[in-house]
């Protein structure tokens, strides 16, 4: 019998509580926040969808690997575990460990970097995009057309205007381009995937300007999914195997362990090239800790090793995608306006077309951000003019390409009860969509602003 009905490949063994805060609460928690969801407390929200990364739930037998962890400070059997398991997927010789992934972009980028120097992407995550220009360089990013298309459908969203890369090479020069990178998935863009023929052309056009070609593989195995069932001529080929060809197409990646590696917390840096690991493990050395654990426990190297295996488990990877897909179907059907198709990690709502009577000025995407909260207690992420927009000399907003809030949905966390409820919450945002206001920005850092900016409501 084919049941219609994905469950949850897993039983829950362990629980954590709960508390369901009322409207008025919330109401006090968001103002003493600063309007800004970073700054709650998380016993104040009922449902944490901010983001996917270090809030997965380990597996059994990722916390028996806990209690086996090497806690060495040089050579633990730990970080040999971790090192094989990586050179085995990603196929580079050189691996550094880092407690995350924007330590191993900031020790990266630095030394690509610098004043003069361009980095191309389909679309920079924010701590890439900061550690790049916070060394002085420039980021730019590149997907396709449709990518700023919220409605249109596209299997491949993620991918680079690889006709773009060609002309901003001839513009800029090789020798001054530090690195092209490809995010997978397209985090900024939506949790697009990027297609292996897409990732195979952006890898001639590099090999043949001689530039650094890279990936941001934090999501590489969500990816392979929608390579598998989406791609021509992959339906044959298992998920880790997908992921193996598209890391050998390139020079070096960097990973965020907390995503697709299921963890709490890690990443990595891995390379093909040997001066560069060696310049990048004396900076590792210096601000991280040793070559043979970076900033992380043995522990946390043992569960690494174990989560990069669970992550290809075919019946996880159908769970894991299928559960998002129904929460952007079932939003969908309430006639909220989202990223379509909907992409691994996470929901993208369009805000701009949720509340199209406030202005990009007022950010749109804050705006609902903050009122789902207050209507359901749930936590979820501004990626628009707060997250990327900048400004003009004479301080006008240049706003973001779109205004999107993120349900980004941890993994193996919760279950379908949960969706249904934070699915139900929209029905109220739904019917006074036209007489919302927006939100000012009452205090920026110069860096990722929407970690720490404080806001106040329009009116």
């Amino acid at each position: 019998m084919h049941h219609k009905t994905i469950i949850e490949p897993f039983r829950i063994k362990s629980v954590e509580p709960i508390r369901l805060s009322s409207q008025e609460e919330r109401v006090q928690y968001l103002k003493e926040a600063h309007y800004n969801l970073f700054q709650l407390t998380s016993d104040r929200v009922i449902i944490d969808l901010l983001t996917d990364s270090g809030t997965s739930a380990m597996s059994a037998e990722q916390w028996g690997g806990i209690m086996r962890g090497d806690e060495s400070y040089a050579g633990a059997s730990s970080w040999l575990r971790m090192e094989a398991e990586i050179k085995d997927l990603t196929g580079f010789p050189y691996v550094l460990p880092t407690h995350q992934g924007r330590a191993a972009e900031r020790i990266l980028y630095s030394y690509l970097g610098g004043e003069g120097k361009t980095f191309i992407a389909n679309t920079h995550f924010d701590t890439t995009r900061a550690n790049i220009e916070y060394s002085g360089a420039t980021a730019i990013d590149i997907p396709i057309a449709e990518a700023y298309e919220p409605e249109q459908f596209h299997p491949f969203k993620g991918n680079m205007d690889t006709d773009k890369l060609r002309a901003l090479i001839e513009e800029k020069g090789g020798a001054n381009i530090g690195a092209v990178i490809l995010t997978v998935t397209n985090n900024s863009g939506g949790g697009q995937p990027v297609s292996m023929a897409n990732t195979r052309e952006v890898a001639a056009i590099c090999k043949e300007a001689g530039i650094l070609f890279l990936l941001d593989a934090c999501r590489i195995a969500e990816n392979a999914y929608f390579i598998h069932w989406r791609e021509e001529g992959f339906v044959d080929h298992a998920y880790r195997s997908i992921a193996q060809e598209m890391f050998r197409l390139a020079d070096g990646a960097i990973m965020s362990a907390k995503k697709d590696a299921m963890v709490n917390m890690g990443g990595f840096l891995a390379v093909k090239d040997a001066d560069i690991a060696d310049a990048c493990k004396n900076m590792l050395i210096i601000t991280e800790g040793y070559t043979t654990y970076g900033g992380l426990s043995g522990r946390d190297m043992e569960a690494i090793a174990i989560g990069l295996q669970e992550v290809f488990f075919p019946d996880y990877l159908k769970y894991r995608i299928r559960s998002t897909t129904y929460v952007g179907d079932k939003l969908r059907e309430k006639g909220v306006p989202i990223m379509w198709p909907v992409g691994g990690h996470a929901v993208y709502v369009d805000a701009k077309a949720f509340y199209p009577n406030i202005p990009v000025e007022e950010f749109p995407g804050q705006a609902l951000a903050c009122d789902l909260y207050l209507a359901g207690g749930i936590r979820s992420c501004e990626i628009g003019s707060v997250m990327f927009g900048k400004y003009t000399d004479d301080g006008q907003l240049i706003p973001a390409a779109t205004e999107l809030v993120r349900l980004a949905i941890p993994r193996r966390v919760y279950t379908q009860s949960h969706m249904d409820y934070m699915i139900e919450t929209f029905d109220g945002l739904m019917d006074n969509r036209d007489k919302r206001t927006g939100y000012t920005i009452t205090y920026e850092p110069p860096f990722l602003r929407h970690f720490t900016a404080n806001f106040e409501p329009k009116g």
